[in-house]
């Protein structure tokens, strides 16, 4: 157990940490812009190629930028490329397509395809900025040593795939500090309360003795639905400030907090 402070105040004692990744562990913004730019620059030649009036092109167009959260500064932090997992991204986008005469099989199918050559390129040619954006948020590593010299167990609770997730542990030195992983790979899947049961008890904690901190409602939500009390919004991932509301506390940076070993 360990003694958990923020600015100073008491959070109270503490067995473990469950970390949400992108945008509270890793500046992912550059990444997912490239990444929804690469999508909807696909699914508009698609449609292009099938016939699709300018005007039709334009709609679609607005339609995927909203659905994704794909704003002239960048990302939207609760919009779903942002939060939501690949397969709900993918839902939401053949979604759209219905509204534009396909049929639900027809949608899902056009989008899976399209999601597939999207991802395939994205992997071979996403710009060095992107890739080296792509790293722990400030201060970061330091909390994440702290937290594990105090004996306190920390985890990564996302919905990125559990290779993703890895691959940016181990990039950039963190594995060591994290005793856990539950992903979009894992049943069920954030923001289901059972994810964050089914993490605990891989790890043998109890929820009520773990902090959960996210940068997105959804994810402090499911903390309390699960029975964890101390769900901390993290604010300082994103270009655009998230906006929450159902946080215990609010953390502008990762020096605000502090951890102690319990005597």
């Amino acid at each position: 157990m360990a003694h958990l402070s923020l600015r100073g105040h008491s959070l109270g004692l503490i067995r473990g940490v469950l970390f949400d990744k992108d945008g509270t562990l890793s500046h992912s913004e550059p990444h997912l812009i490239e990444l929804a730019d690469a999508r909807i620059e696909e699914i508009i030649r698609v449609f292009a190629s099938r016939g699709a009036s300018t005007d039709v092109q334009v709609q679609l167009l607005g339609l995927l930028k909203r659905a994704m959260g794909r704003c002239d500064s960048g990302l939207i932090p609760d919009g779903t490329l942002a939060v939501a997992s690949r397969q709900h991204n993918l839902l939401s986008t053949a979604t759209i397509f219905c509204l534009f005469d396909l049929s639900w099989p027809q949608a899902l199918v056009l989008a899976e395809e399209i999601f597939d050559s999207v991802d395939r390129r994205h992997k071979h040619n996403a710009t060095e900025a992107s890739l080296s954006a792509r790293t722990p948020l400030p201060h970061s590593k330091e909390l994440l040593n702290e937290l594990h010299s105090a004996g306190v167990i920390c985890a990564v609770i996302s919905n990125d795939t559990r290779h993703g997730i890895e691959q940016f542990l181990q990039d950039h030195g963190l594995s060591s500090f994290i005793t856990g992983i539950w992903s979009a790979d894992d049943t069920p899947c954030k923001p289901d309360p059972g994810a964050v049961h089914g993490l605990c008890k891989m790890l043998d904690l109890d929820p009520a003795q773990c902090a959960l901190i996210g940068d997105a409602d959804s994810d402090l939500l499911m903390a309390r639905r699960a029975g964890i009390d101390c769900a901390l919004g993290y604010v300082a991932g994103w270009h655009r400030t998230p906006d929450l509301t159902s946080h215990q506390h609010l953390i502008h940076h990762w020096q605000e907090l502090r951890v102690e070993q319990a005597q």
